[in-house]
């Protein structure tokens, strides 16, 4: 029988046991940072309706969608279901068809995967992990739910250890305001943001050039890049806050961003996040047309060519294709497998073991087996994750295992040792080995674990 070829499919990451420990780890601090400030978890099918994920933004090359291989006769294979790109036009449907079962403001988390055919490329995938925080209000939301988000991912990325880190926070309504300034009408307004939002990306002079390519003067375009460009990020974030503000004449659209934004500030200032880590930046659009406000990014100091590794923003209408009622909302996601894949190659996260046991009972002796799976039970029981090496292998091979594995701890008894009523703790980390009475064995591994960590 011809072996089917084993080739890797490009944008569809998989770890190594080692990697996924590490992975788990970080969605594990992510899910605890999320719940510390009240979210509750949801999760919605992979698939939605076509129509939904193209309403709200979506881009129809990246969206996969779904048939058969095969139908039945005079069955159509193809179906009128995509695999979802993003979290936030799901929950937008999930909130409306359930808005009367839901208790506002609704704070949501969603930890899922999704799926996206772009170019794998720069270290993106076409499957990854979403981890979205959302809170939707009823008619009306706080602008300081919009200043809590940037706190909740200050708290989980610190716990991370992940380095030095910029939380960059712009107000979409003063770059609307400032381009009708210029006249640039709303009709190309989704499509002026998109551009923008690839300023960092491929430079001013692409940017303008795109400009052109729809129909804007090369001299407004030039404008637009001033106007960015002179509100950098050398100044503080009070500089930019009044600079700013001595421009609100602009027009009423941009005076209110103006307003909001200092809002969401005095609120991440109150809440106690460092000025280190969070600032203004004018050239964060974000290119989802669902934005209405305020709006996120965030990067990693050290690894700018990351790019964003956390980013979202306010939409206060993204429900409005599904009911009548007004639901604002605001929120973020972290691209969590792209960024654990980075922090790994980088070394900002370290792999290590490839089992989260750390006690290996070993099996010198085959007659003894229900002894092996007795100590193993009796460990667990004490809460010690343990595993029991159930194969026929010399003890020396079965010390290579565990070795190669990571076990810190492994037990060893033989039938002498069952007589005699003690067992043998090898310490794998600094080679000790020590004999303890079996009825003192959980008393010993607890001991010995503590000092190991």
């Amino acid at each position: 029988m011809t072996k089917t070829k084993q080739i890797p499919i490009s944008g569809f990451p998989e770890f190594l046991p080692s990697e996924q420990i590490v992975f788990a780890q970080v969605m594990d601090i992510i899910r605890d940072g999320f719940e510390r400030y009240g979210f509750s978890p949801i999760e919605t099918p992979a698939v939605e309706r076509k129509d939904v994920l193209i309403s709200k933004g979506g881009n129809e090359k990246e969206i996969y969608t779904l048939s058969r291989l095969a139908a039945e006769k005079g069955e159509d294979p193809n179906t009128d279901l995509a695999l979802h790109f993003d979290l936030t036009v799901p929950l937008a449907r999930y909130v409306a068809q359930h808005k009367n079962l839901l208790t506002f403001p609704f704070r949501r988390y969603q930890i899922q995967k999704v799926w996206r055919g772009e170019r794998a490329q720069a270290g993106r995938s076409r499957e990854f992990y979403q981890c979205d925080i959302d809170v939707i209000g009823r008619n009306s939301l706080s602008l300081l739910t919009d200043a809590e988000i940037p706190s909740i991912i200050y708290q989980i990325f610190r716990e991370m250890k992940i380095g030095p880190f910029v939380i960059r926070i712009n107000n979409r309504k003063i770059l609307q305001g400032y381009f009708q300034s210029l006249d640039i009408p709303m009709t190309q307004m989704t499509e002026v943001m998109r551009v923008i939002d690839k300023l960092e990306k491929i430079g001013t002079d692409k940017v303008v050039h795109e400009l052109m390519g729809m129909g804007l003067e090369e001299a407004t375009a030039q404008k637009m890049m001033v106007f960015l460009g002179s509100l950098g990020t050398e100044l503080n974030t009070d500089e930019m806050l009044s600079q700013l503000t001595s421009m609100t004449e602009i027009n009423a659209q941009f005076s209110e961003g103006v307003k909001e934004l200092s809002v969401v500030i005095d609120g991440i200032r109150a809440l106690g996040l460092p000025e280190a880590f969070f600032q203004i930046d004018l050239r964060i659009a974000r290119g989802l047309d669902y934005y209405t406000g305020t709006v996120y990014e965030t990067i990693l100091a050290d690894h700018p060519n990351l790019g964003s590794i956390c980013s979202g923003g306010r939409y206060d209408d993204l429900a409005s294709l599904f009911t009548d009622d007004k639901l604002p909302g605001v929120g973020i996601s972290i691209g969590v497998t792209r960024l654990v894949q980075q922090l790994m190659a980088d070394g900002l996260l370290k792999v290590g073991a490839a089992t989260v046991a750390p006690v290996l009972v070993t099996a010198m002796d085959e007659n003894r087996s229900r002894d092996y799976l007795r100590l193993g039970t009796e460990l667990r029981n004490a809460g010690i994750a343990t595993e029991v090496y159930l194969e026929k292998a010399r003890l020396g091979n079965q010390l290579k295992y565990a070795n190669k594995k990571g076990f810190k701890l492994a037990i060893i008894a033989g039938e002498d040792e069952f007589v005699q009523n003690v067992i043998q703790i090898k310490d794998l980390v600094i080679g000790e080995q020590i004999e303890c009475a079996i009825t003192d064995l959980v008393q010993e591994v607890q001991k010995r674990l503590k000092f190991s960590h």
